[in-house]
């Protein structure tokens, strides 16, 4: 049995001092995905590709496509944070069809979802890391919603200077508090702030992502990268938890929830491109669908089961529009120098 998170955050906090807001994110979603399935109705949320398989489809499409005009070379399909497995059981189904039949390997820690992963993708292969995938083979890698789980260091603009965010208790609960070490050398760039003003860097997600465009400069391929963010610089804490499909405090209860922040998707391209891969663009996932034939998909489907029509259209609309899923959400196309443009860039 596993002890409460909480109590281990309150022993570390009593004996060591207040703990880092990337070390409190970190340790908490870590517990949290060890622990249980935290998908569907039964869950905390829902993800793409549980709101409809035209999601995975469309991403079938898109490395098909890659794929082909690549050349079609033996490839391996790696998807980073699988969920269930349902993406990539929905887009392995349309890659057969245009004779792509890829190795799958799954980039997952937990046993719960692994073994749901499993039942839906059997001969999948797993992971820890993306740095255990084989070399030697080019890729065509998805992560969606798997960089916004990854730990953030928050920092804060106090009258003494920046100053790390950190975690710490008060009066019983666990409250985000402003470290005592000047931080401003880790200010990325010069900004003239307010006090209280607080900026996001996640170094897990750059380092991820850097390794994702390493493998791809080594092995060639091409990568999709999904994720609810933003391409300006903002400022402000978007750290956020969600219970039982609902927003929570995310110093309630660590790892009962899903922790999460915005991904900045500039930042990444960064990353990427640094690395020395080929950046293919960034849109929104709803006009980035609707450039694979979202569209076109949707009514096929509402044709051939007219009773589920409605429920095809709600989907779309989920996915798509842009007070849904259509323009908080990123797609952002990575390549290797060599291999051809994505399509939906």
């Amino acid at each position: 049995m596993r002890e409460p998170l909480d109590k281990v955050f309150r022993r570390l906090i009593a004996h060591t001092g207040p703990i880092s807001i990337a070390q409190y994110m970190a340790e908490a979603n870590a517990h949290y995905y060890a622990t249980r399935d935290p998908l569907g109705a039964g869950g905390d949320f829902v993800t793409a590709p549980e709101v409809s398989q035209m999601f995975g489809e469309m991403i079938g499409i898109w490395c098909a496509d890659i794929w082909a005009r690549a050349g079609r070379p033996d490839v391996r399909y790696v998807e980073a944070g699988p969920g269930r497995g349902t993406l990539a059981r929905d887009a392995l189904r349309v890659m057969a069809r245009f004779g792509l039949t890829p190795q799958v390997h799954f980039i997952e820690i937990s046993p719960v979802l692994r073994a749901a992963q499993a039942a839906l993708v059997p001969g999948a292969q797993w992971h820890e890391s993306l740095g255990r995938v084989p070399e030697g083979a080019p890729i065509l890698l998805v992560a969606n919603e798997f960089l916004d789980a990854l730990p953030v260091r928050q920092l804060v603009k106090t009258p003494q200077g920046w100053r790390e965010r950190m975690v710490g208790v008060a009066d019983g609960a666990f409250v985000p508090v402003a470290g005592t070490l000047p931080m401003d050398a880790a200010v990325p760039h010069a900004i003239d702030a307010p006090h209280g003003t607080i900026i996001e860097t996640s170094p897990a997600a750059a380092a991820s992502v850097g390794e994702v465009a390493r493998m791809l400069v080594r092995d060639g391929g091409a990568a999709l990268i999904i994720d609810y963010g933003y391409m300006d610089a903002q400022t402000g804490s978007t750290l956020q938890a969600v219970r039982g499909h609902a927003k929570a405090d995310p110093f309630a209860a660590p790892g009962e929830a899903d922790l999460t922040t915005l991904v900045d998707f500039a930042a990444a391209a960064g990353a990427a491109t640094r690395a020395g891969a080929r950046l293919l663009g960034t849109a929104g996932q709803g006009a980035w669908l609707h450039a694979l034939g979202i569209a076109a998909r949707a009514e096929a489907l509402a044709k051939a089961q007219p009773a589920h029509a409605d429920a095809v259209n709600e989907a779309l609309l989920r996915l798509t529009a842009p007070d849904q899923m259509g323009t908080l959400f990123q797609v952002m196309g990575l390549a290797a120098p060599h291999w051809p443009d994505g399509a939906g860039f």
